[in-house]
């Protein structure tokens, strides 16, 4: 095997694998570790595909023009994997000492190379059985794990915010609905840990997805892996990784760990999305169950007696954001043949706006959860609650309650009713009945808190001015 014919500029991932645009007179910059640094125009000829660290296929010595090289130019979000692809590197050339394909001193250059210093011959091993195609797949798989680990905690954080409110709310008693209609009163942590059930799926798909993304592209090459004595099992374990991708092809071409992230936060941006509109309905005129703070709403310049809860009016909005990043990649895989194919450049910009996206959107509900106050206008029961048939009409053309009848009068009606109906009556004991496992009874409900305050190890803080 000849010498190897890699390029500085191959050395690591950030740069752009195009000539600089001909109408421009300055020198090209290759993007080094999170630096730019300026590379002599004459390494910018290099080898399109490589195999085991031999040379092979053709070299570009011609400059696209500019629109070519700014229709194609990944560098401007490429660089979001910058210390994924620095700890790549370092695993990388660790793996080529330890198999006598590079010297250690090569590596002991690489690994101490200064961000700014051009670092010379050793760069150009670096790229030894490595192909872009893997290297690329390599950081996106560590860029994915380490977005699912910092999304998990923020779960966790709304999933307490949530729960604090319910414990400092523990008796309140709010109308629960069925088609938007006033169904039944149920128990407003009842209402509120139906969301933190919901997050915990969240959470669990994400660590589902987390569990399949960690396997090992890095080895794989252009497509069809190497000759060379590399070891891949090394890396992999130097990386995190559960092992090494089985099949070589299949290591660079999947994007299914890509579609499973988009899903997840797709299904997180919907309940968010439902949280934010229940919120937006609660604090309503129509419906004054809540007031946010001036910290978390807006106002109007021309209509002083607004208080917008706009924060939760735009989760519920950007939910549409992140479903649309996955339908976009969704498309864009339909239908690629074997193996890498340039449209997976495109596969990059809709997860970092998927993920920034659901991040800030559970960020922004904790936020919201943690500056709420019961609206002063309270939530009046009528006799909507617990119907039973002739008896509503009759509270209705009276304007009273059910437990304002007289035994007499229910009697009337039907012979069925004794002494005990007025423990069934008020929103109280009806609220308090509910007994099945999983219902909005008092008891069942302090059970679920119980659980969930264990699960989230969270210390209990109650609050005067909560509700």
């Amino acid at each position: 095997m000849g010498p190897l014919d890699l390029s500085l500029s191959q050395s690591f991932l950030f740069f752009s694998r195009r000539s600089y645009p001909p109408s421009s007179t300055q020198p090209p910059l290759l993007c080094l570790l999170g630096k730019q640094v300026t590379v002599p125009a004459s390494t910018l000829a290099f080898n399109e595909q490589r195999q085991g660290g031999e040379a092979v296929g053709w070299k570009v010595q011609e400059s696209v023009t500019e629109k070519v090289e700014k229709f194609t130019e990944s560098i401007s979000f490429d660089k979001v994997l910058y210390k994924q692809d620095i700890m790549g590197s370092k695993a990388h050339a660790t793996m080529l000492a330890h198999q006598g394909l590079i010297t250690d001193g090569d590596r002991d250059i690489i690994l101490r190379a200064a961000l700014t210093d051009l670092i010379g011959d050793p760069s150009k091993k670096l790229h030894t059985a490595r192909s872009r195609n893997d290297q690329v797949a390599t950081d996106f798989r560590l860029w994915c794990r380490d977005a699912i680990d910092t999304i998990l905690v923020k779960i966790k954080h709304l999933q307490t915010a949530l729960l604090h409110l319910a414990l400092n709310n523990q008796a309140l008693i709010l109308p629960g609905y069925t088609h938007l209609q006033r169904a039944q009163p149920v128990l407003l942590p009842h209402v509120l840990l139906t969301y933190v059930e919901q997050l915990e799926r969240d959470a669990g798909r994400y660590v589902y997805c987390r569990e399949r993304l960690n396997f090992c592209p890095l080895g794989a090459c252009a497509l069809a892996g190497t000759g060379l004595p590399i070891d891949r099992f090394m890396t992999a374990t130097a990386l995190g990784f559960t092992q090494p991708m089985r099949n070589s092809i299949d290591a660079v071409s999947d994007r299914d760990f890509v579609l499973e992230f988009l899903y997840a936060n797709s299904n997180t941006a919907i309940h968010l999305s439902r949280l934010g509109e229940e919120w937006v309905l609660w604090a309503s005129e129509e419906f004054g169950f809540m007031t946010p703070s001036d910290s978390v709403s807006t106002g109007s310049s021309i209509m002083p007696q607004k208080k917008n809860p706009d924060p939760m009016e735009l989760v519920r909005g950007k939910s549409a954001r992140v479903i649309g990043d996955l339908v976009t990649v969704l498309t864009l895989c339909k239908g690629l043949p074997l193996a890498y194919n340039r449209d997976f450049q495109e596969d990059k910009e809709p997860m970092f706006d998927s993920t920034k996206t659901i991040m800030g959107m559970v960020d922004v509900a904790a936020e919201f959860a943690h500056n709420l106050a019961r609206s002063n206008k309270g939530m009046p029961f009528r006799s909507s609650h617990d119907v039973v048939g002739k008896l509503v009409g009759v509270c209705v053309s009276r304007g009273c309650e059910l437990q304002n009848l007289s035994l007499e009068e229910m009697k009337k009606l039907s012979p069925v009713f004794e002494e005990d109906v007025f423990g069934f009556l008020g929103v109280g004991n009806s609220v308090n009945k509910f007994s099945s496992y999983g219902s909005t009874g008092s008891n069942c409900v302090a059970e679920q808190l119980g659980y969930w305050v264990n699960k989230l190890k969270i210390t209990i803080r109650l609050f005067e001015e909560d509700w």
